[in-house]
């Protein structure tokens, strides 16, 4: 029987950290699988929907700027000290962003469309790059339905499966039980890894640390190799390699 292994990810496409973890994770899981040999279709990953401000306006009526001074209590000089900081180690894993060009903005209709691209059979993981992309580096407004649909269409469901999506009652409704399972396991910010349904890794860490973690979790999904009692209180005669007794 195949060896599956599962991955859980909390993350927000409002959150910058969780942008720069999706690339480190991909990393780490390339390193794991080329290493141990291990198909990557065998380690299934899961996103799952957190909100780090549900109460922001579906778009806020200012810059990045502007929004985290007001909501973080930060100052001005701060926040640009913070995000400059931000963008540095985006830009150390090959991610652009453009905190000037960001539109603050509610993030819960792009979850409404990554659980319907999952729903279809789409591209989750190109999905959550695209949503990261666009409100991070070309100034889009992620909770745009137009928006939505297009990047919906380019991960492959229809327009018409991402309108329909966008308004179900059902996907709402699996995305607020994403909320409700991160209260409950105790999930105070994202990116958050459930690996295995055992070992929690928390932000967005390096690349090695989540190969070690893959490598952890795997190996103790592997069979167990019994263990041989020996009877005897003293070895027979035998014969090896080197011929025999």
């Amino acid at each position: 029987m195949t060896t599956t292994l599962r991955v859980d990810i909390w993350s927000d496409i409002a959150c910058p950290w969780c942008y720069i973890g999706q690339a480190r994770f991909a990393k780490g899981l390339d390193a794991f699988a080329t290493a141990n040999g291990v198909d990557r279709a065998d380690v299934h990953v899961t996103w799952h929907s957190y909100q780090l401000d549900p109460t922001l306006p579906a778009r806020f009526d200012g810059s990045e700027v502007d929004y985290l001074v007001q909501t973080k209590g930060m100052t001005r000089q701060q926040v640009e000290q913070m995000t400059g900081q931000v963008a540095a180690a985006a830009a150390g894993e090959g991610l652009p962003i453009d905190f000037d060009a960001v539109v603050p903005a509610n993030s819960l209709r792009a979850h409404y469309l990554l659980k319907t691209i999952a729903r279809h059979g789409g591209d989750v993981d190109k999905a959550e790059h695209a949503l990261f992309a666009a409100h991070f580096a070309q100034g889009q407004v992620i909770s745009d339905d137009e928006v939505l649909v297009r990047i919906g269409t380019e991960c492959g469901i229809s327009a018409e499966q991402a309108r329909a999506g966008l308004d179900d009652d059902t996907i709402h409704a699996e995305v607020q039980g994403d909320f409700a399972t991160a209260r409950s396991i105790g999930v105070s910010g994202v990116p958050f890894f459930v690996l295995g349904e055992k070992y929690a890794v928390s932000g967005a860490q390096p690349p090695e640390l989540f190969t070690q973690a893959l490598e952890r979790t795997w190996s103790e999904l592997q069979p167990a190799k019994p263990q041989l009692i020996n009877l005897d209180s003293a070895p027979g005669e035998a014969c090896g390699p080197e011929g025999c007794d």
